[in-house]
């Protein structure tokens, strides 16, 4: 297989998903495994199974599809965490067992929808506790479930929140009580038994590692801690996680050693960028054949020390190994590391590879 390309390490995936899943059961919390970062593979989808996660979640309605077509998928339900499109509302009664929302009109749109189709989708409604990226203003709820409830075919499961997305707000007990108390209130205005309180994503991992998360949250949305073993609050390893279960491995094209200042009138790259270079003297400088076209070279990190990144353009990624303490040939691959956006940029790319490493550790769920 050519370079570059991402080696996935099965073991290690599963591990961070067991790893995950056992935190949450603790407090009797469900984990949906989120795999937008990785194009639904369906090698790491299988991977998040084996883990023990309750189903899957993704943000793109097609890779829901793809999912449903391609695994075995008995007793798991799928949920599309994108609030859907009116333009996609057929596709979402079809393919996903679930999904998020928070416009009236897409909901009724979906009820409509799911009547042709003589079936009941659910639906968490989502609430802005404060990130101010989607959801209801905690004050509308109460007024969205009432319309909600004179939809024949479509069931309300739960309440749901995101957070560090958009404004970094962290989950607080003011901001986890607030979807708490709503809950609360809906069921009793309503004579409802919501089943879910969706308490957020991986940034709610931290918080539910040092001091547990409110009795009544019942399941998080996992993606990244699972997939590269980040605490996304600082950046941090997860305790017990693996931060290598996907590696980038690139190509030298280029060994040389070059007078590390550019020589000449300089203005901006190509990418509008002013360069700023502090090395001085003559540096032993591996051009590798990955560039920005390919990935976002700013979240890769280098597993060798002595391998620095400097920087790269649309095709190419410049890397100093001077301080390298072995031999490199043109020819030879150096491996990263890869933070979200760099993994997310990596998997839906035509130009990057992919291979896996211990595909045995996985029941085959493929179907057909």
């Amino acid at each position: 297989m050519s370079n570059p390309k991402v080696e996935i390490n099965i073991r290690k995936l599963i591990a961070n998903t067991k790893t995950i899943v056992d935190l949450a059961k603790n407090e009797s919390i469900e984990v949906m495994g989120v795999g937008k970062a990785v194009c639904a593979d369906l090698e790491v989808a299988k991977a998040m199974l084996a883990g023990g996660v309750k189903g899957l979640a993704d943000s793109r309605i097609e890779n829901l599809e793809y999912l449903r077509k391609n695994l075995d998928l008995s007793g798991l339900e799928l949920m599309l965490l994108r609030i859907p499109m009116l333009s996609e509302v057929s596709k979402v009664v079809k393919y996903a067992d679930i999904s998020l929302n928070s416009e009236i009109k897409i909901i009724k749109a979906l009820d409509k929808e799911a009547k042709k189709a003589n079936k009941r989708h659910k639906i968490i409604l989502m609430v802005d506790v404060g990130d101010r990226r989607e959801g209801i203003m905690p004050e509308n709820v109460i007024s969205v479930v009432d319309r909600i409830t004179n939809l024949s075919n479509i069931e309300l499961v739960g309440l749901g929140t995101n957070l560090a997305c958009f404004g970094g707000v962290l989950p607080s007990d003011k901001n986890m009580q607030l979807l708490i108390d709503l809950t609360d209130r809906i069921n009793n205005k309503f004579g409802l038994n919501l089943k879910h309180i969706s308490g957020g994503n991986s940034s709610s991992l931290p918080r539910l590692k040092e001091k547990g998360l409110p009795d009544s949250i019942t399941q998080l949305r996992v993606g990244e801690t699972i997939l590269i073993g980040s605490n996304v609050i600082n950046r941090e390893p997860f305790p017990g996680t693996c931060q290598d279960a996907f590696l980038l491995r690139a190509e030298i094209v280029e060994l040389k050693d070059k007078p590390a200042q550019p020589e000449g009138a300089r203005g901006q790259n190509a990418f509008g960028e002013e360069s700023i270079i502090t090395k001085t003297g003559i540096r032993k400088r591996a051009i590798l054949g990955i560039g920005r076209q390919d990935i976002d070279i700013d979240g890769l990190i280098p597993i060798d020390k002595g391998v620095e990144v400097e920087g790269g353009s649309s095709d190419h990624l410049i890397v100093d190994v001077t301080d390298f303490d072995k031999s490199l040939a043109v020819g030879d691959t150096l491996k990263f590391k890869l933070n979200y956006s760099s993994l997310l940029s990596a998997m839906t790319s035509q130009y990057v590879d992919i291979t896996y490493h211990n595909l045995n550790q996985v029941a085959n769920r493929k179907v057909g």
